[in-house]
């Protein structure tokens, strides 16, 4: 898990020490009869500490929104499904390194969060929510905008704009040519560009248009949707990083 464990609990610690619930006192000289609790830190504190601790279980526990009951806040208090899954991720990451290693599964982990930022950001809103194939889906939109916006055409998409830009053609007016290697006339020149040609066409043929077209599909395991934005981060990063080539 890619993250500092150690602040990250802190900052789990400090929020639920001021959401922590008591009975406030009674105002002197006067009996309160009420079972109402009140939290440690003052409303301030406890909106400016969310904010941080909202985005360490996102990156923690993605689904805690949905998965957390939040059932108790209307009835106890507002931050009782933020505690609940505070308390959840702080375990996760108590532990997460010593499971892992105990059960003999220390292998590398691949985080989202990590992948190229047109890949997550296309994808963020609907991966949290459980919509793993329509999260692959608009990140794969994302990467063919963006790449449509780095040669400046709208005329084609998807197959017909990689096939396109990755051509080993010269570029020619209205055709810019996107080169991840400079044009040396070598077999890898045009290995390179065959190889991201096709596997441009493998994201969207083979990935894209069946999460697209296919109505009454199954929603797609976390791991396997995992799999597919990490296809579509490879694609994004040799976009982003490839030279402009135009006449």
């Amino acid at each position: 898990m890619s993250i500092d464990i150690e602040w990250a609990r802190a900052e789990l610690a400090s929020f639920l020490k001021l959401t922590e619930l008591y009975s406030p006192p009674d105002p002197p000289g006067v009996l309160v009869i009420s079972s109402s609790l009140a939290n440690r830190g003052g409303d301030r504190e406890i909106v400016a500490s969310a904010q941080v601790v909202e985005k360490i279980l996102d990156r923690v526990l993605p689904r805690w929104r949905t998965e957390v009951p939040d059932d108790r806040n209307k009835s106890v208090n507002r931050w009782c499904q933020h505690r609940e899954a505070a308390q959840r991720a702080d375990a996760v990451l108590l532990r997460d390194a010593e499971v892992r290693e105990r059960l003999g599964d220390d292998a590398p982990q691949l985080s989202a969060a990590a992948m190229h930022r047109w890949v997550w950001d296309g994808a963020r809103a609907l991966w949290r929510s459980g919509h793993f194939r329509e999260a692959v889906t608009a990140a794969a939109r994302k990467v063919n905008a963006e790449t449509q916006n780095k040669v400046a055409r709208r005329d084609v998409s998807e197959t017909a704009l990689f096939q396109s830009v990755f051509s080993k053609d010269a570029a020619k007016p209205g055709q810019p040519r996107l080169r991840l290697m400079a044009d040396d006339g070598s077999d890898t020149f045009r290995s390179v560009h065959r190889g991201a040609m096709s596997f441009a066409e493998g994201c969207f043929a083979g990935i894209r248009n069946p999460n697209s077209h296919e109505d009454g599909l199954p929603e797609l395991p976390e791991y396997e949707a995992l799999e597919q934005l990490a296809a579509f981060s490879v694609l994004a990063r040799w976009v982003d990083s490839a030279a402009l080539d135009a006449p």
